[in-house]
This record gives C-alpha cells, sequence and structure tokens, in this order.
C-alpha cells in the first residue's frame, strides 16, 4: 500500500500497517521529514511512534520516499495530507488533497483503490472519485476517516474504536472497495471492531460531526463554568453530579481552558462553512457560540490573573506551566496554553513558559515569550504560577517545593488537574475557572 503525506496521521498510519504485515510506502513532498522517517526518527512527538517506527522499518516492509512513482505496483493508497484552515476563512484549504490526489492519480493501475482519510468537506469523495476515473476508470475510492486522539495515536490506530467506510455509488465497486479494504484492516476486524459501511458523503461527515459533538460538550460545561462563577457554584462538583447520568457521562465534562489543537478548531469552522455553502447554514449556528465560548476562556484566564496580581500584571514575572495543547503531545497549533501566555505578555507581564515536549515547536512560532526547562526553573521568582496544560508531572506538583522558588504563592489552575485543598492548605492563593 501507499501512505500519501507522512504527517502526524499519515507516519502513524504507514508505521502500524507495515507493523501488522502490510507492504508499505509512504510519501511526502517534505524531504527532511521523508530522511527523518526512513532513519527511523520521529519527526514528532507521539507516545510509543518512534518504537513502532523502528520496528516497521527494521522489518524491510516500510520506506519513505518524496517519490510518487514509488506509488505505481500498489493496490491500495491511503490519502493522508493536511486539511489546515483557509488563511483569513472558516473553510478547509483542500490544497494539499487535491494535489495529492493530482499526483496520485496517474500512476494508478486497474482495479487500484483510493483511500481517503484526511478530513474534508463533505462532498469532497465524490468530486475526487471522478478525477481518478478519468486517469483510471477502473480504479476506485473509498471513504475511511481517521479518529486519532493525539498522545494513544499508535493505539487509535492498531485497536480503533470503530471502522468507517464510505464505498463508491455502485453495488460491484463497493463490494471489492469494502474486501480490499476488510483485508487492510483485518486483525482489528477479527477483535470485533465495529464497522459502518456507508456512502461518501456519510462518511465525511462521521469525522466533522463528532468533532462538533465532542467541541459541544466541552464548550457547554465551560459555559456552566462562567455561570458557576457568577453564582459561587462548583464546576466540577456540577460535572461530577450530571456526568453520572448515564445519558451524558462525565468524559469531556473537565471545565478549563478549552479546546485547541489542529482538528476541533479548525474542524468546526471548516463544517460551518461548508454548511454555509450548502444553505443549511442555520443547522449549525449553535457551533458560533461554541467556538466563541471556546475562545472567551482564554479571555477569562487572563482576566483572572490580572485579578489575582491584585488588579495589574504590568511588571509581574509569571510562569506558565505547558505550551502544547494537551498532554502527550508536542503540537501547539491554536494552543490556549500560548495563547495565555502570549496575551498576559503584551499586557505587560514577563512571561516564562515551560513543557516536558513543545518548548521546540513554541521557540519557533513564539520566539518573543521566555522559556524554561522545568517548572522549578520557570517559576524562580514568579509572582503567579499558571498550570494550563495538564502534564501528570504538574498534576504531581509539590506545592512545598514550588514555594520555595517563586516570589509570591499565588496558583492559576486552568485545568483543574490540582487539589485545591492541598494547595491552599500549603499557603498557596488557588483559582480556577469555573470554582469558588
Amino acid at each position: 500500500m501507499t501512505v500519501v503525506g507522512c504527517g502526524y496521521l499519515g507516519a502513524v498510519h504507514a508505521a502500524c500497517m507495515a507493523s501488522v504485515g502490510h507492504q508499505v510506502v509512504g510519501i511526502d513532498v517534505d524531504g527532511p521529514k521523508i530522511e527523518s522517517l526512513q532513519a527511523g526518527k520521529a519527526p514528532f512527538f507521539e507516545p510509543g511512534f518512534e518504537q513502532v517506527l523502528q520496528e516497521a522499518l527494521a522489518t524491510g516492509r516500510l520506506t519513505f520516499t518524496t517519490d510518487m512513482a514509488s506509488a505505481s505496483g500498489n493496490t491500495v493508497h491511503f490519502v493522508c495530507v493536511g486539511t489546515p484552515q483557509r488563511a483569513g476563512e472558516n473553510a478547509a484549504d483542500m490544497t494539499y488533497v487535491n494535489a495529492a490526489v493530482g499526483a496520485l492519480a496517474p500512476k494508478l493501475s486497474p482495479g487500484d483503490l483510493v483511500v481517503g482519510k484526511s478530513t474534508v468537506p463533505v462532498g469532497t469523495a465524490a468530486r475526487l472519485a471522478a478525477i481518478v476515473a478519468e486517469h483510471e476508470p477502473t480504479a476506485m475510492l473509498a471513504w475511511n476517516p481517521e479518529f486519532l486522539r493525539e498522545g494513544f495515536a499508535v493505539e487509535d490506530t492498531l485497536t480503533p474504536d470503530r471502522l468507517v467506510y464510505g464505498l463508491p455509488p455502485t453495488p460491484a465497486a463497493a463490494a471489492t472497495a469494502k474486501a480490499m479494504l476488510d483485508e487492510v484492516y483485518a486483525i482489528p476486524l477479527s477483535q470485533d471492531t465495529p464497522l459502518v459501511t456507508t456512502d461518501y458523503a456519510t462518511a465525511e461527515l462521521v469525522k466533522v460531526a463528532a468533532n462538533s459533538f465532542l467541541a459541544t460538550k466541552i464548550s457547554f460545561i465551560n459555559a456552566m463554568a462562567e455561570v458557576c462563577e457568577a453564582t459561587g457554584a462548583d464546576v466540577v462538583q456540577l460535572a461530577d453530579a450530571i456526568g453520572h447520568d448515564a445519558r451524558i457521562g462525565r468524559r469531556f465534562l473537565n471545565a478549563g481552558l478549552g479546546f485547541g489543537g489542529g482538528c476541533l478548531p479548525k474542524d468546526i469552522r471548516a463544517f460551518m462553512a461548508r454548511a454555509g455553502e450548502l444553505g443549511a447554514d442555520q443547522a449549525l449556528a449553535f457551533l458560533r457560540e461554541i467556538d466563541s465560548i471556546n475562545i472567551r476562556r482564554r479571555v477569562r484566564m487572563v482576566d483572572l490573573a490580572r485579578e489575582v496580581c491584585g488588579g495589574s500584571i504590568v511588571g509581574r514575572r509569571i510562569a506558565v506551566l505547558g505550551a502544547a495543547f494537551k498532554p502527550n503531545s508536542d503540537d501547539i497549533r491554536d494552543s490556549p496554553a500560548l495563547d495565555v501566555a502570549a496575551q498576559l505578555q503584551v499586557q505587560g507581564a514577563t512571561v516564562t513558559v515551560t513543557d516536558p515536549e513543545a518548548l521546540t515547536n513554541a521557540r519557533r512560532v513564539w520566539p518573543g515569550l521566555n522559556y524554561a526547562d522545568t517548572a522549578l526553573e520557570a517559576a524562580t521568582d514568579a509572582d503567579l504560577v499558571l498550570v494550563l496544560t495538564e502534564w501528570d508531572q504538574y498534576r504531581s506538583l509539590d506545592p512545598g517545593d514550588l514555594a520555595t522558588v517563586v516570589a509570591g504563592k499565588r496558583m492559576l489552575d486552568g485545568r483543574n488537574a490540582l487539589d485545591p485543598v492541598r494547595w491552599r492548605n500549603a499557603g498557596w492563593t488557588y483559582r480556577a475557572l469555573g470554582r469558588p
């Protein structure tokens, strides 16, 4: 098989497919990235990935190249390129998907299967299927959306919680494409992984609908946090109470700084944009408020920092613990932590950021901030400490140890990750979003 696009999704998919026995060639236009992968070095941080990559390379079943001609002779071709938010708009930028399929199509052989995994606007698969058919009439296209969680990408690829096939409209082609995909995913299917077979449009909607629902749940509890702050209620206890309802569940009801990363923010915006193009924008109008609530959390964190510092942060030294948008990742795309850090610095504070894995990326994108390798180093002489990414090492910080280096014992918990009683008993002023 071929995997076109060797970023986060494609590199993990290629290595995992080779690890279960398939012969895989990964193709990307980024030469340095390909060199890194071919050398067994992960170009991003993902727990367990580098080991799977090295083991797969050692079998001889996995290679990486910049040459699209290497796709010739393979029978299944996965398209895993990115669909970032278009500059100045909400819509998805389809440049990379279009280029990937355009370059792949002339290399197809009779009976080949092109499989889209990128998150795309509904209607894309049908358009790309026509391009594939122009070059090779007997080649087929299917859509197989990805559901990777950063930090769990290897697990989610090898043992997915479900598989979705968007199959061609003609019964014969659908049956052939399904049989080929069943062979690709023989191992998870043998483990009773749920399989949904459907049409192109439904398969394309699955990922954006799932992300929209998760974003809605996160923003709902953050909206409740705003109400809790106005009433003196405790959003964590509120989430615990409603989470016992089996219809609601407790997962993704952790109030705090909100979501970021390369998926949820841009996917819900692209979903709204596509709905507008289809004349169904009113159906997704609620997503505008979801996005707005999420952004308000960042503003509120800056306001809370100002409150805790007596009304002004000008000249204050502030330590920000966390740069990645979530723990177990070095991804800083749309990172709430870095957004808050930058706002604090613009408003007059001296900000020092630390993170276990994301400092290299953060320094590249936000060179104006100060950086430290450890939490204790970042917090030295700080008037205020903020926990903005819930890494385990920040959850387990000892308030007594941290107190020995700070200038003021003030803690803002942007993720409700710490024990308020423990920190207050150690003499700290502790504040968190949505808690009294």
